[in-house]
């Protein structure tokens, strides 16, 4: 992957068919992680720890901050929040691929200055599988 523009890098929510930008992101962060399980005993070999493959659960956090420019997101994000539901969202990383599936919103913030504009925070945690499609 050569460098690219982190504007290019996209949040997107599910809409009834199709998927809606979330509007208005300054910055964006999709994270994995996998949780290992480990199954070192007395006859592991030295000091090192062994791991068990493949048995750890794995995730998927997705952070952002931004303005809301526009009612359409604004208002799936915070019924999305407000609901508890579970909804699916794609994170669109330019000359990678996408990633989607269900995640949760689980953090949403909302901060403004006297004289500036109102800004928001927003995180999801995966709820599901989720699923990579490469770049074409």
């Amino acid at each position: 992957m050569v460098v690219q523009k982190g504007k290019d890098l996209l949040l997107k929510i599910a809409d009834g068919g199709s998927y809606v930008t979330v509007a208005g992101l300054r910055s964006k962060k999709l994270a994995f992680n996998a949780e290992t399980v480990d199954v070192t005993d007395a006859d592991s070999a030295g000091r090192w720890r062994e791991l068990l493959a493949g048995a750890g659960v794995q995730r998927a956090s997705i952070s952002g901050s931004g303005l809301f420019r526009d009612e359409a997101s604004d208002a799936l994000v915070r019924a999305a929040f407000f609901t508890g539901s579970i909804l699916s969202w794609a994170v669109i990383l330019p000359d990678f691929g996408t990633v989607s599936g269900p995640f949760q919103v689980t953090s949403l913030d909302y901060s403004g200055e006297h004289s500036g504009e109102l800004k928001f925070e927003i995180a999801l945690e995966s709820a599901g599988e989720l699923v990579f499609g490469a770049a074409a």
